[in-house]
């Protein structure tokens, strides 16, 4: 899977597996970034609300493989509204890694995490931030732009005014849990979509018709919840710290059938993702830390 890509709207490639980094501090994540890359990943995801980016702009610099062969993302906090904020983060993301670009730059929430999907859309400050975005690509200091956990009216309302097309939109995505509307709405406009938390943070790997069809396919759950999502045309971007965990997931060398896909894609919706069911990734506003 890792010389696997996609190719972005402006012609830009990236692997169709990366590294999520959600969770880690900066210790962790520069073990992690180190890890991965020596493992083969060449995908790193980040974002300024994770509070990493030091340590994986560190794991970055000390892994022994050059810059230009890594594709790094990070994303532009969800509380940052206005032109001049944006430019702040971006240029802090930037000194925060130690580097001179970013490979995809995403808008990380249409909301504040505090009012995330409630009344007030942000559609006008949400035209500001992808403003900033825009001259940030066109100086040089980001390769792509995109966005993250925008649904369709908010795509809409960047796609009525942009000069430069948003390239991703990084959602949640797992088995039993799969927007497909928005997902073909995304990829009818040629923005690729990226899926986080694509094991559900491990919810999906006790869910016994999930473990039967691996089992038919001598796979563990995650890794045909991952295939899952890279059959439906997605990024994906499992977390973890542990380098075991790193290589099974990388490997997905099968092909699920049409009739186990149309099956996933059916399962019943988890209710419940355990320790994990909190904000941003799950929506409970109460446990934010």
């Amino acid at each position: 899977m890792y010389n696997e890509t996609y190719k972005l709207s402006n012609g830009v490639t990236i692997p169709k597996l990366g590294l999520g980094t959600w969770l880690l501090d900066d210790e962790q994540a520069e073990k992690a970034v180190c890890d991965a890359v020596s493992i083969g990943y060449r995908h790193i995801d980040t974002a300024q609300a994770y509070m990493n980016e030091a340590g994986v702009g560190r794991g970055i610099h000390s892994c022994g493989v050059a810059r230009d062969e890594l594709f790094i993302t990070t994303k532009v906090a969800a509380e940052a509204k206005t032109y001049d904020a944006v430019m702040h983060s971006i240029n802090e993301s930037l000194a925060k890694m130690k580097l001179d670009y970013i490979d995809l730059l995403i808008i990380h929430s249409p909301q504040p995490w505090q009012e995330f999907r409630e009344e007030n859309r942000y559609f006008k400050e949400n035209k500001e931030v992808w403003k900033a975005m825009e001259d940030a690509y066109t100086t040089g200091k980001v390769k792509a732009i995109g966005l993250s956990n925008f649904l369709h009216d908010d795509v809409e309302n960047i796609l009525a005014s942009c000069t430069v097309k948003p390239m991703v939109n990084q959602i949640l995505a797992h088995v039993s849990n799969s927007p497909l509307e928005l997902i073909n709405y995304c990829q009818n406009k040629d923005i690729l979509v990226e899926a986080y938390s694509p094991i559900a943070h491990g919810a999906i790997l006790d869910h016994t018709e999930v473990k039967i069809i691996a089992e038919k396919y001598g796979v563990t759950a995650a890794q045909l919840s991952l295939r899952y999502d890279i059959q439906l045309g997605l990024v994906v971007i499992p977390k973890t710290a542990n380098p075991d965990h790193m290589r099974i997931n990388a490997e997905l060398d099968f092909v699920i059938s049409d009739a186990d896909m149309e099956t996933l894609k059916n399962v019943e919706a988890i209710q419940n993702y355990g320790e994990h069911s909190f904000f941003p990734v799950f929506g409970d506003k109460n446990k934010i830390n």
